[in-house]
């Protein structure tokens, strides 16, 4: 992969700061990162990829971003199989139960989750949340 697609939804900018963060991973690792946001993604070109990340808060009651980013996960969630993905998103109460959701759908549909489970900071990402993003995109750059 020369490039390698960041796809996420923000609504306070926690979220793309975390894109953000994956993105100077790849960098790092000497690849480019294509950030897009969800509404802006090429669904084809982006399931042509061997792997990818995605990124969204929790909304709501612990759930995915319901206009744009479930329809967008729901939409690509049959032709995943095979595929490597790191997830990772903020959220502002709870506690990470809708990315151990999504985790556990996106491998339920085949694909692998790197890292195991996604990668998620309360509010703006602190320095330890950063550093698992930036090796999150480095880990991609090297697939």
């Amino acid at each position: 992969m020369e490039k390698v697609k960041i796809v996420y939804w923000s609504s306070t900018g926690n979220t793309e700061a975390m894109a953000n963060a994956v993105a100077d991973g790849v960098k790092e690792a000497g690849k480019e990162a294509e950030l897009l946001t969800v509404d802006a993604v090429d669904k084809a070109a982006l399931l042509a990829e061997p792997a990818f990340a995605l990124g969204c808060p929790s909304m709501g009651s612990e759930q995915l971003e319901e206009d744009e980013m479930e329809p967008f996960v729901a939409d690509i969630e049959g032709s995943i199989s095979g595929k490597q993905i790191v997830l990772f998103g903020s959220y502002g109460w709870g506690d990470g139960e809708w990315m151990r959701d999504w985790a556990e759908r996106m491998e339920k549909a085949g694909a692998t989750v790197i890292g195991g489970e996604g990668i998620i900071a309360n509010e703006e990402p602190d320095a330890d949340a950063v550093k698992q993003c930036k090796e999150a995109g480095k880990k991609l750059a090297g697939l």
